[in-house]
């Protein structure tokens, strides 16, 4: 069907799970799927749900500008200059320099591309012992709620939803948290790990102890580790291999 014909619908939360279905289940879509699964995600598409010929998703959990776009270039490019507020898209590379292109011509806009990495852990992690790292429970919403903000957690829409049915680990120090890692998205077979420390308190094991807690848990859960991260952050990309975490693909953030 001529990209011209297509239809252009904002998904009712209803079809949402016709697009996660179509989306499948691999590490690069558990975000996306989770979202959808959630009701924390705002859908378009080109086409219908279940054979759609783009799709892109508003992240309405993470509070951020960024889109996610899956399928074809042009179809995309459609959806996207209809779309308002966003300043990246994050797309597979195949089509990224020619959905570069169309941005460029239409907004007079430069754009630059940045690799987005994904890992996975197959392998058993055993977390180290550190008397400052445990896991966190439900009643420890109150002390979750209380962090700076990039250290309570996200994808779940509220403390008590991540602690009841994410997984999360802390570095807790004169009781309060100052390193994080947690599971942003959860689906039946992957979960995708978040991190985040405050800067005094890097460069001291911290992130590699929560996440290796982390990740044990969620490979006990028969769930597999995904570790995404931009290619410029490498205190990330550090971690992830310090833990064991193989990179398996990479998708291109488009940004404007």
């Amino acid at each position: 069907m001529s990209s011209d014909h297509l239809e252009h619908t904002c998904l009712d939360i209803g079809d949402h799970g016709s697009l996660a279905a179509a989306l499948g289940n691999t590490p690069e879509t558990v975000i996306a799927v989770h979202l959808l699964h959630r009701g924390f995600a705002r859908a378009y598409v080109a086409g219908r749900p279940a054979r759609f010929e783009a799709a892109i998703i508003r992240n309405l959990a993470f509070n951020r500008d960024e889109l996610t776009g899956f399928g074809a270039a042009l179809p995309m490019w459609e959806l996207l200059r209809e779309r308002h507020g966003w300043s990246s898209v994050e797309v597979d590379p195949s089509i990224a320099s020619q959905l570069a292109e169309l941005l460029e011509f239409a907004s007079g806009r430069p754009v630059s591309f940045l690799d987005d990495i994904y890992h996975v852990l197959r392998q058993p992690v055993w977390p180290a012992r550190v008397e400052t790292v445990r896991l966190l429970s439900p009643a420890d919403s109150g002390l979750l709620e209380r962090a700076p903000p990039d250290l309570r957690g996200e994808g779940w829409g509220s403390s008590s939803a991540l602690l009841r049915e994410g997984i999360a680990a802390a570095a807790i120090l004169d009781r309060e948290i100052v390193a994080l890692c947690h599971t942003t998205a959860r689906t039946v077979q992957y979960a995708d790990l978040g991190m985040a420390t405050l800067p005094a308190w890097r460069n001291r094991g911290l992130a590699s102890a929560t996440a290796a807690l982390v990740a044990s848990e969620v490979q006990s859960a028969g769930q597999t580790p995904v570790w995404s991260t931009g290619a410029a952050n490498l205190a990330s990309l550090r971690v992830a291999r310090k833990l064991g975490f193989q990179e398996v693909s990479r998708r291109t953030y488009l940004i404007l």
